[in-house]
């Protein structure tokens, strides 16, 4: 069954009700962002959840020393890097590592890049690091799918997760301003809706 992670999380109250409605990670953002949280809010937020939860903490171009501390000091479990980290520095990190690319059918990407971590593919939008809620050419996905654990990202909501999911057959799906009632504040309906359908289809293994 393919994961759930409800990312811009800036709530304890929204980041319990993705836990109780299923989720299995939620993203916490430490970058420039509607929906950034201090490393203080972050840390009472992994605090408040159950352990099942994995959490992630978002970064975008942060200093390697920076990203350790804060993964240390809030608990998270993950790191994504969303900016243009090297293959180096996601590999100093260790284990537990999430590399977003941004696809387009004119920007393509090398499913091979960045071993040992989990790719996560966004769309590819100038002048944006992610959160425009638009979708990329879910084809260009399915062969990075077949050979190694991908998150699928960018425009996801509760109307096309599932078609995306049949698609690519993604490890997981990542959601944020689809589901939201405005940037930052998630919409725990539109949550419950997403995360019944994701986990409703049935792919086929890996």
């Amino acid at each position: 069954m393919v994961q759930v992670k409800i990312c811009g999380i800036t709530s304890a109250q929204d980041g319990l009700a993705a836990a109780s409605l299923g989720a299995d990670m939620i993203g916490l953002v430490f970058a420039p962002s509607p929906r950034r949280v201090s490393p203080d809010r972050a840390r009472q937020i992994v605090l408040a959840l159950p352990p099942r939860i994995k959490c992630v903490g978002v970064f975008v171009d942060a200093p390697v020393a920076q990203v350790r501390e804060l993964r240390d000091y809030c608990g998270l479990d993950l790191v994504q890097l969303h900016g243009a980290e090297s293959e180096a520095e996601a590999a100093s990190l260790g284990r537990g590592v999430i590399k977003a690319l941004r696809v387009s059918t004119e920007n393509g990407f090398d499913a091979r890049a960045y071993v040992g971590a989990t790719l996560l593919l966004d769309t590819h939008v100038p002048g944006s690091l992610g959160g425009t809620g638009q979708t990329f050419d879910w084809s260009l996905a399915v062969e990075a799918a077949r050979r190694r654990s991908i998150i699928l990202a960018g425009g996801l909501n509760p109307d096309n997760v599932a078609s995306a999911i049949e698609t690519v057959n993604p490890h997981a799906v990542d959601v944020s301003s689809g589901v939201e009632s405005e940037p930052g504040r998630k919409d725990h309906d539109r949550i419950a809706s997403f995360i019944r359908r994701a986990k409703a289809v049935a792919v086929s293994a890996r």
